[in-house]
């Protein structure tokens, strides 16, 4: 009787021992990878507060998600300009005006467990509109129109404006006895007023100044003559 007594012990023993670990724990899944949406890839905008969106990830285990979003200035990631995260699949951020950039998004659940980056983007902020007006029409003043001067020498001299005080302007200066003169005596002169001392006797000059800016922009004055003895 006292050897039943210690088997039914031990049995009970032996069970609540491979009882207690029995229980498995529970695996935590990585959200799913979020997909981009805008801006989409290789996009200019227009400004450059920008409002980056994209697809909802998915929990297993419906943990919380948040978003974290890189912008960088290379597409390795090596050069990131800002790392933010929000708990809503949209983020509004302001950048540099005039540059590339790229961006990529990852979701992370309330356990630490994130997805992988989704794809990489990259788009373009527009810079600084810039206005230019071009310069004034160049008035010519020596010498006077149809003028006589002695050969071989002139002083050609002219004055010319720009409403853009800040602007540069150069000119090209058009000599010869063809109307309208083709041969280019001057370019890009700094002055208002240009020598020449190439001049044939007793012959009909025509003459133009083309005003330039540091801009690109020109303006074409108009004709005038003079004749030699």
């Amino acid at each position: 009787m006292k050897n039943i007594f210690h088997t039914i012990l031990i049995s009970l023993f032996l069970s609540s021992c491979s009882s207690g670990g029995s229980s498995e724990e529970t695996v935590n899944t990585a959200p799913t990878t979020p997909t981009l949406v805008a801006p989409t890839n290789s996009k200019l905008c227009i400004d450059n507060v920008l409002n980056f969106q994209w697809s909802t990830s998915t929990d297993a285990e419906k943990n919380p998600i948040t978003y974290q979003i890189q912008i960088a200035t290379d597409n390795q990631f090596t050069q990131i300009v800002t790392t933010k995260e929000s708990s809503a699949n949209m983020q509004s951020v302001t950048l540099e005006k005039g540059k590339a950039f790229y961006w990529r998004v990852k979701a992370m659940d309330s356990k630490n467990s994130s997805s992988n980056y989704s794809g990489t983007y990259s788009f373009y902020t527009e810079g600084t509109a810039q206005s230019n007006h071009l310069p004034f029409l160049p008035q010519l003043v020596l010498p006077d129109y149809n003028a006589t001067v002695a050969s071989p020498t002139v002083n050609l001299k002219w004055t010319a404006s720009d409403s853009d005080i800040s602007d540069i302007l150069s000119y090209d200066v058009y000599l010869g006895t063809a109307n309208p003169p083709t041969s280019k005596v001057g370019s890009s002169v700094s002055e208002t007023t240009l020598n020449v001392n190439t001049l044939e006797p007793s012959k009909i000059y025509y003459w133009k100044v083309v005003v330039k800016d540091d801009k690109s922009g020109e303006t074409i004055g108009q004709v005038w003559s003079f004749k030699t003895n």
